[in-house]
């Protein structure tokens, strides 16, 4: 998934005149705890938060430029770059959003941790065995068979409780990809049993051709 994927491109945003009163107005009524300060040309020159609102009107200042954060402070995103790149920057920075620049560097969209949330809780209600038929379009030569009844073998062995390659189908069916991974601790665990299912299905085949 690109950057531009992810970011939403309804965003409100202030410039360098505009006054503290104003933009806490305009952050209040669209509901957002930044805002990104552009130029004329939609390039961005700065970045305001609550926090910076909060300060500026406790200071008596007036001007956004008085106490936004200047843009060799701001952390930004090219559309075309990996929106994983968002994800791991607002954790590791901490940030509540991020602005989106196309490629003459004019402010685009913005990338909200909400956005995140949103993309992965929609991943997280796929259902698995729309993972299993990815895998089995990778796998050439296997049959869904095969495959249920290589994970059937996987899942015994891990679980210690035995289950028939229909009732593994029949699992994976009603069962969501954020079920799978609270059920397997871990989404370590999950992906180490996709592998295992799939060394295993690889080394039967191979037994196959073998005879």
């Amino acid at each position: 998934m690109k950057a531009n994927q992810m970011m939403n491109e309804n965003f409100v945003y202030g410039t360098v005149n505009d006054s503290i009163v104003n933009i806490s107005k305009t952050m209040e009524d669209h509901k957002t705890f930044t805002c990104p300060i552009l130029n004329s040309d939609k390039k961005l020159l700065g970045w305001v938060t609550s926090l910076d609102i909060t300060r500026g009107l406790r200071e008596n200042k007036e001007l956004v430029s008085e106490v936004m954060h200047p843009f060799e402070e701001i952390w930004t995103i090219y559309e075309g770059e990996q929106a994983r790149l968002a994800v791991i920057e607002t954790t590791n920075r901490k940030l509540v959003s991020i602005p989106v620049l196309n490629k003459d560097d004019q402010v685009i969209g913005i990338i909200k941790s909400f956005d995140m949330i949103k993309t992965f809780s929609d991943l997280y209600d796929i259902k698995v065995y729309k993972l299993y038929e990815a895998m089995l379009d990778r796998l050439k030569g296997v049959s869904w068979q095969d495959l249920m009844e290589a994970s059937a073998v996987v899942s015994t062995k891990e679980t210690g409780i035995k289950i028939t390659p229909e009732e593994y189908e029949n699992n994976i069916k009603r069962a969501t990809f954020g079920e799978a991974i609270w059920a397997t601790e871990g989404l370590e665990n999950f992906f180490a049993g996709l592998i295992s299912v799939g060394e295993l299905v690889i080394a039967r085949k191979i037994g196959r051709a073998r005879k």
